[in-house]
Order: structure tokens, then C-alpha cells, then sequence
């Protein structure tokens, strides 16, 4: 297999057997942790999903229930690997499914939550042992506390893992331009760890939409791009780009196409009339600050590539399968590359599948 046919997977998702917290939590912490009863995933004695309507989770359940191979072969590395196989994937980048919702419950216990994060990234470590040219780690990091963000990204960096997750999402109060936040953004610039923003509906903690609708489908629509939408400009009106010019920034399962309409208003009708408000924070037109330093993945069918294309480079842009989730699609996304008329279908596949997560995921 020559280079320019290696496909990059940068959004593939694990399943986190619901037997394994008691393995990899602090005995201390084992009577907290994650448990099935019946149909009901709880953590910490609560479901870890908010304002979610019984129909709404009987269709989840069915979705599952339809894609019950994938799930299962997710949660272990073979299966995961012989689902590579399959769809002709090279490398995965690997997210968790479950631990995005523990490690984020808002009001939670600070440690119980951080102890959550370290047992996922121990559980993945082991997980991807199984082939580690293959099967790429992204750590979990919790924002519950600060100070903990520093020694988690210190563990995952003895991983030799090159980048970490976290929620878009206000959590505790902080939104990501919380000045407590700096010393994290640092070390990932120094450190050269990318950094990924993944969000997930109906989560219990601040949500965008969860305010004023109650259905899933509503839910589902609003906070996947606006939370990402607002992540790039909370570090953007926070300073973050201007005093961390190295920091490399992904936003993932959100689509692309709201970005071309995001940056245009920024561009040019917010910071052309406000930019003495956010002077020293924001020295350049907002979509510059996302050419340089940031990424974006796109979804299957996704109308409107060619605009993205135009409006931040071919070399933003990134493949991710979101396996196995049941809205995932690794062959009609790739399938896409080639009709696409922004570039060659050539130029197109190497960059997106290739090329691309290679300078985001790069330790260099």
C-alpha cells in the first residue's frame, strides 16, 4: 500500500464495556462507579443523560439495537480491528462514547469525575495495546478542576498519545476562555498535543438548545455545531489563538458547513466594529486564526464542501467514521471525496484522509 492510499480515521469512536470502571477506578471510588440495571446505564447512583423522553429512548435503544455488531465489536480491539478491515481503514484515532458523558456530568464530584477520565485513558491505553500503530489513543481530559488537567495530560503524554478530547460545553461555570484554563493551553502548546473538541446530546451539563427544547430531535440539531461554534469563539475572544500560535485545535462530529457562515460573521460584521473591544486578545480577522491552527471534520452527504474549501483551505478539513455510532458513515464519506469539485478527487482524498490529520495529530 503506497502512502497517498492510507486512510486516516480521525473521529472513531470505542464502546466502553460497563464492567470495566470497577477494573480501572480507584478501589476507593469502585461503589460509584458506572452500572447497568436493566435497561438504565447509571453512574454515581443517576443516569448520566439529562431531559431525555422515554419515546426518545426507545428509538435510541432500536438504533442500538440495529447496529448491535458494531457496538460489540468496538468494545474490544479486535473487533474494532476487524471493522478497520472491513471499511479500509489504516489508523484510527480512538473517542470514547460512554466516559464523554461521566467525565462531564456538571455539579459532579471533582475527583470522582477526574478518576473517570484517568480510568477511560488507562482502560484505552490497554485497549490499544492490541496494535498501537493502528489503534491511536485521544485522551479524556475532565474540567472539573484545573489543577487536575495538568497531571492527566502529563499521564497521557507518557502514553505517547498526540492528542486529547474534551467537551465544547460551560462546565463548573468555566467556558474554555476561563483564565483558569491557561496553564493547560500552554503545556498542550509545548508539549505538542492536538487538542479535539467532541460534543454529545442531552448530556447534563449546559447545552445549547437543551434550555428551551425537549425533544431529541431539537436537541440533537442545535448542539452538536453550536456548541462547536461557540468552543472556536470562546478561545478566540478569550486570547487563546493570539498568545498560543502553536496550539493545534480540531472540531469534530459537528459537520462544516455552518463554519464558511460563522467565520463570514466575524469576519465581517463583528470584529470590523467591535475590535478595540477585544484588542490584544483578537489581533486578526477571526477565520485567519482558524486557517492557521484549527480543523474540521465533515459528515456523510454534507452539502457545501466546496464552500468550506474556499473559505479556510483544502487542508482543514478531516475524514472521521464516528464508528460505531449508528448515524456513522466511513464508505458514503469517502465515497463523497471523489465527486466533490473543489479540487481534484486525488488532491481531495490525500489531504482529507491523509495528509491532513497527519499535521494535526503530528508530534513535531
Amino acid at each position: 500500500m503506497t502512502a497517498s492510499h492510507v486512510i486516516i480515521d480521525s473521529d472513531r469512536h470505542v464502546i466502553e464495556p460497563t464492567d470495566m470502571w470497577r477494573e480501572y477506578l480507584p478501589a476507593e471510588l469502585r461503589a460509584r462507579a458506572p452500572v447497568q440495571r436493566g435497561d438504565e446505564l447509571l453512574f454515581d447512583g443517576r443516569s448520566p443523560f439529562g431531559n431525555i423522553s422515554a419515546l426518545a429512548r426507545r428509538i435510541v435503544g432500536a438504533q442500538a439495537a440495529a447496529r448491535l455488531d458494531d457496538l460489540v465489536s468496538a468494545s474490544h480491539p479486535g473487533g474494532q480491528l476487524r471493522a478497520m478491515d472491513r471499511q479500509g481503514i489504516d489508523v484510527a484515532y480512538l473517542y470514547p462514547t460512554y466516559a464523554l458523558y461521566f467525565a462531564y456530568v456538571d455539579g459532579a464530584d471533582p475527583v470522582l469525575s477526574a478518576a473517570i477520565a484517568t480510568a477511560y485513558n488507562a482502560w484505552l491505553h490497554d485497549y490499544c495495546h492490541a496494535d498501537p500503530r493502528r489503534l491511536q489513543g485521544v485522551g479524556l481530559i475532565c474540567r472539573h478542576d484545573p489543577r487536575a488537567m495538568l497531571a492527566e495530560l502529563d499521564r497521557i503524554a507518557a502514553f505517547g498519545w498526540r492528542a486529547v478530547v474534551m467537551r465544547p460545553n460551560p462546565i463548573a461555570g468555566r467556558t474554555l476562555g476561563d483564565a483558569a484554563y491557561e496553564p493547560f493551553w500552554t503545556a498542550c502548546e509545548q508539549r505538542s498535543i492536538a487538542v479535539t473538541f467532541h460534543e454529545g446530546t442531552q448530556a447534563r451539563l449546559p447545552t445549547a438548545g437543551a434550555d428551551r427544547f425537549s425533544t431529541r430531535f431539537a436537541q440533537h440539531a442545535c448542539s452538536h455545531p453550536m456548541e462547536q461554534m461557540m468552543a472556536f469563539l470562546s478561545l478566540l475572544d478569550a486570547g487563546v489563538f493570539q498568545r498560543h500560535p502553536a496550539l493545534r485545535v480540531a472540531f469534530l462530529e459537528a459537520g462544516a458547513s455552518w463554519l464558511p457562515s460563522w467565520l463570514w460573521r466575524l469576519d465581517e460584521l463583528s470584529y470590523p466594529h467591535m475590535k478595540e473591544e477585544v484588542a490584544g486578545n483578537v489581533e486578526r480577522l477571526p477565520s485567519a486564526y482558524f486557517r492557521r491552527q484549527c480543523w474540521i471534520s465533515f459528515e456523510p452527504s454534507e452539502p457545501g464542501l466546496d464552500v468550506v474549501i474556499q473559505r479556510v483551505g483544502l487542508d482543514r478539513l478531516l475524514f472521521g467514521s464516528d464508528y460505531p455510532h449508528p448515524d456513522h458513515g466511513a464508505q458514503a464519506i469517502i465515497d463523497q471525496l471523489t465527486g466533490n469539485q473543489a479540487a481534484s478527487a486525488d488532491e481531495l482524498r490525500r489531504a482529507v484522509l491523509l495528509d491532513n490529520p497527519q499535521r494535526l495529530f503530528s508530534r513535531a
